[in-house]
C-alpha cells in the first residue's frame, strides 16, 4: 500500500500531508463553507464526510455543502440526518435530505448546473473554507487527477482557501488521460470555448492545484455508491420505439442522418431505460455528448453503437462499476470527463447541435414542463443540468410516463404547479401513448397533440372538458385556462389522493 501511495503522490512534499480521515475532518469548523467533488454519486468524497458524521453527533457541527450534484449516501443520508448540513446546492437525490428539505430543516440552493462556477467566480458562493476533493493521483506536476466525476471540482480547488484530498487507490492509474480539465477565464475577459467537436481535447489532464493550499491528504478505497437506476420496463420500451420513430421521421425529411447528431441524457431510469432502445436500431457512430453516462451509454459503447461520450460523471449500476472499472483501458479512448461548466456549457451545446433528452415530472396541455417539484410544492430532485441543454440544443425532447402511482395521477395536467422548462423550449413530448412534436406551433394547436397523443386513456377526456370549458369561458383567448380550475388536478390529489375528478 505505501509504495502504491507514493507512487500515487507525485509531489514529495505531500507525503507528510498524509493523515486520518478523523484528522482532515477536524480542520472543518462549524459554520464552514465546503465544495466537495462528486456528480450524482460518482467521484464524491466519502470518508472524510464519515469522519464529520462521528463529530456532529457529538458537537456542534453545521456546514454549507456545495458540490457538482447530488452524492452517494455519506453526505445527502448521513451527513444530513445528524444535522450537519446547514445549507445545501446544487442538486441533491436522496431521500433522506430531500425530506429535510421538504420539512424545513435545510436551505436548498435549486440551480443550473452551468451556473454554479460562475457563482464561485464571483463569490456569491463563498468564500469557500475547503475543498474536498476525490482524486486517483496527484502528478508531479501539480496535477489533481479525479476519479469518476469532474463536476465543479476545478473550480472548488481554484477558490478554495484550503483542499483535503481523499486519494481512492481503488480506481485504476489508468484514469489518468481520460479527464480534459478546461477553465475558462472570467466574464469579459474569456474567449470562446474552443471546442468544435464532442470528442476535441481542450484542456488539460488533471486539476491544477496549489500544493500550499493541500492540508491533509485522507487515503481512501471506498467505491462510488451504484446509480439507483431500475431496469427498462415495457412501457419504458415503448417510449424507446416511438423516440426511434420520431428520429426516423426526421432523417427522412433531412434533419438528420444515421448518426444523427451528439445526444444528451439526463439522470434517471426512464432518460437511460430511453436511451437503451437505441442497442436494437439502425443507428450507429453515435456520440454522445451528455452530463452523465448511465448504463445505456456503456452498453451501446459494448454493442458498437456509440464511437465516443462525453461527460462530467460516470454513474452506472453495481453490476457494470465491476466491469467498466476492471477494464478501464478498454474505454479510456472513447470517454472523456469535462467540468461541468463546459459539459454543460450553453455555448458549446448550441454549437454541436444536441439532441437533448430528459425526463419531466409533469407537462401541461400546452407543452410547460414541470421536472422539480411534486404539487408544486415538494422539492424532488432538482432542475439539474435538464435548463442548459433544454434552451439550447437543435431538439429538446422530454419523455415521462403518462401517469403515476398507478393512475392516481396523470403526468399530463391542464397547468403544470411548477414551471422549470417554459412552453418556448419544449420541443417534443414522449409518452408510452405517443409523440407530440410542438415545433412551430401556437398554443392552441399543440393542445389536440399533446392530449391525444400522449394522454393516458383515463384522463383523456378530462382534459379535453376542462380545455373546451376554458376555451368557452375566455372567448378563445392565446392560452386559454379556467384559472379557478387550473390546479383542480393537483387539489383533488391532495384531497382524494387521486387526479381523477369522478373520483
Amino acid at each position: 500500500m505505501e509504495l502504491t501511495i507514493e507512487k500515487r503522490i507525485g509531489i514529495s512534499s505531500l507525503m507528510d500531508k498524509v493523515v486520518s480521515a478523523e484528522e482532515a475532518a477536524a480542520l472543518i469548523q462549524d459554520g464552514d463553507i465546503v465544495g466537495m467533488s462528486g456528480f450524482t454519486r460518482a467521484g464524491d468524497a466519502k470518508v472524510v464526510p464519515l469522519a464529520l458524521v462521528e463529530r456532529a453527533k457529538n458537537e456542534q457541527l453545521q456546514i454549507d455543502v456545495y458540490t457538482g450534484a447530488s452524492l452517494g449516501p455519506e453526505v445527502d443520508q448521513r451527513l444530513a440526518e445528524v444535522g450537519a448540513i446547514r445549507k445545501r446546492g446544487p442538486y441533491q437525490g436522496d431521500p433522506v435530505i430531500r425530506n429535510m428539505i421538504n420539512q424545513g430543516d435545510i436551505l436548498y440552493v435549486d440551480a443550473h448546473l452551468s451556473h454554479n462556477a460562475e457563482l464561485v467566480r464571483q463569490g456569491i458562493i463563498g468564500p469557500i473554507n475547503f475543498a474536498i476533493i476525490e482524486a486517483t493521483a496527484i502528478t508531479a506536476e501539480g496535477y489533481l487527477i479525479p476519479t469518476t466525476s469532474v463536476g465543479n471540482s476545478p473550480i472548488f480547488a481554484k477558490h478554495a482557501e484550503n483542499i483535503i484530498v481523499e486519494l481512492n487507490v481503488s480506481h485504476s492509474e489508468t484514469l489518468i488521460g481520460v479527464h480534459d480539465i478546461y477553465i475558462p477565464e472570467n466574464q469579459g475577459e474569456r474567449g470562446p470555448v474552443p471546442l468544435l467537436k464532442a470528442d476535441d481535447r481542450i484542456g488539460e489532464i488533471g486539476i491544477k492545484i496549489d500544493p500550499n493550499k493541500v492540508k491533509a491528504i485522507v487515503i481512501s478505497e471506498q467505491m462510488d455508491a451504484p446509480s439507483l437506476i431500475v431496469a427498462p420496463d415495457d412501457e419504458t420500451q415503448t417510449m424507446a420505439n416511438h423516440l426511434l420513430d420520431f428520429l426516423r421521421s426526421e432523417i427522412k425529411v433531412g434533419r438528420f442522418t444515421n448518426k444523427l447528431a451528439p445526444i444528451q441524457s439526463g439522470v434517471g431510469s426512464v432518460a437511460n431505460a430511453v436511451l437503451e432502445g437505441f442497442l436494437d436500431s439502425e443507428f450507429e457512430d453515435l456520440q454522445i455528448f451528455s452530463e452523465v453516462l448511465q448504463d445505456a451509454v456503456f452498453n451501446l459503447i459494448d454493442a458498437g453503437k456509440v464511437s465516443f461520450a462525453s461527460c462530467t460523471s460516470i454513474t452506472i449500476s453495481e453490476e457494470l462499476q465491476k466491469k467498466v472499472y476492471a477494464n478501464v483501458e478498454k474505454y479510456a479512448d472513447k470517454l472523456m470527463l469535462r467540468p461541468q461548466e463546459i459539459s454543460n456549457h450553453p455555448e458549446v451545446i448550441r454549437r454541436l447541435g444536441l439532441i437533448a433528452i430528459n425526463a419531466a415530472l409533469e407537462v401541461d396541455i400546452y407543452g410547460n414542463v414541470n421536472s422539480t417539484h411534486v404539487s408544486g410544492t415538494k422539492m424532488m430532485n432538482g432542475i439539474g443540468g435538464s435548463g442548459d441543454f433544454t434552451r439550447n440544443s437543435r431538439l429538446s425532447i422530454f419523455v415521462t410516463k403518462s401517469y403515476a402511482k398507478g393512475g392516481a395521477i396523470s403526468s399530463i395536467v391542464p397547468m403544470v404547479a411548477h414551471i422549470d422548462h417554459t412552453e418556448h423550449d419544449v420541443h417534443v413530448i414522449v409518452t408510452e401513448q405517443g409523440v407530440a412534436d410542438l415545433r412551430g406551433l401556437a398554443p392552441k394547436e399543440r393542445v389536440p397533440l399533446i392530449i391525444e397523443n400522449c394522454v393516458h386513456p383515463d384522463y383523456k377526456q378530462q382534459l379535453w372538458d376542462y380545455y373546451n370549458e376554458a376555451l368557452d369561458l375566455t372567448g378563445g383567448h392565446h392560452t386559454p385556462h379556467n384559472l379557478e380550475k387550473a390546479l383542480s388536478w393537483h387539489v383533488n390529489l391532495a384531497k382524494n389522493g387521486t387526479m381523477r375528478l369522478d373520483k
